[in-house]
């Protein structure tokens, strides 16, 4: 349920009776004795299918900033974009929502998904043919590139430096296809890491010349560290969408897409892109991310 504000000047009887009448509003008997919240979009969440009743939850691959951050302040204890943005969406369906950390390889894979572990996946996931044949997906909500991170003194100016070198990818993603079908011969076989938490250390400890993955968190690597830099960006017309259960989740796939709909109509959604994809490592407005209309 969505946060409730009591007025003020109500006695505890008066506040305990408006309580009272809100969940009463709120919640109904479902066919198998549970409880029915209503979403604030009219939406009921038993007809959601959600894993459990009045709860949104949401698996993801944690760190991976700008997109997903460990935040305990967070409702939710996650921020960044995606976790920013589902939150408002569980927000305008009435639904609490939980965050539960699983890798990026099952998550794509839909494995975690049709196992019932969550409802749907909010992991800045590319939408892609192959993904789509076990995976339902959203409305786009971002566009992103691809993109080579490296140490600012490495000599590396772009992927066909890379001869005799190592590039990292997160194991599973668009960057690793992109780096197995564009690395120049002579050039390592790229080194397939679970995710970013270990991608970046990598780099950092030198096991690794570069990293190939989406701009906008090699460009975070980049801010908050100046010895390294973005040397190129590759256009790979790629969107992310949320993730579900392939033909199991059309309820409340077209409920997101409602949300994602409104919070752009609203301005919500320019004001949570605000946050984190204002300006690149330059200093200039970023280039990533649609447009408001876009959708």
């Amino acid at each position: 349920m969505s946060r409730r504000h009591t007025m003020a000047g109500l006695s505890r009887l008066a506040a305990a009776a408006a309580v009272t009448t809100m969940l009463l509003a709120a919640c109904g008997g479902d066919d198998e004795g549970g409880t029915t919240a209503t979403g604030g979009a009219g939406t009921q969440a038993a007809d959601l299918g959600l894993v459990q009743n009045g709860t949104l939850t949401v698996c993801s691959d944690v760190p991976y900033p700008p997109f997903e951050i460990e935040s305990p302040d967070a409702p939710s204890g996650y921020s960044g974009f995606d976790m920013d943005l589902m939150q408002a969406i569980a927000d305008g369906l009435g639904l609490r929502m939980t965050v539960q950390d699983v890798g990026f390889d099952p998550l794509q894979s839909g494995a975690v998904l049709a196992a019932g572990q969550c409802d749907l996946g909010a992991s800045a996931m590319t939408i892609t043919d192959e993904r789509k044949q076990h995976l339902d997906f959203s409305m786009p909500y971002y566009d992103s590139l691809q993109s080579l991170l490296v140490p600012a003194d490495s000599g590396i100016t772009s992927i066909d430096d890379l001869v005799g070198k190592t590039v990292g990818v997160q194991q599973g993603t668009t960057g690793e296809i992109y780096a197995k079908e564009h690395l120049p011969k002579g050039a390592n076989p790229p080194q397939a890491f679970p995710s970013d938490g270990e991608l970046w250390p990598a780099l950092q400890a030198g096991n690794i010349a570069a990293i190939l993955q989406d701009l906008p968190v090699n460009l975070e690597h980049a801010r908050s560290d100046p010895a390294y830099e973005v040397v190129e960006q590759y256009e790979t017309d790629e969107q992310y969408g949320f993730a579900f259960a392939k033909g199991e989740k059309t309820a409340l796939l077209n409920a997101v897409n409602e949300q994602l709909q409104a919070l752009r109509d609203d301005g919500t959604y320019d004001e949570i892109y605000a946050r984190y994809f204002a300006m690149d490592s330059t200093g200039t407005e970023s280039p990533t991310g649609p447009s408001p209309s876009t959708s």
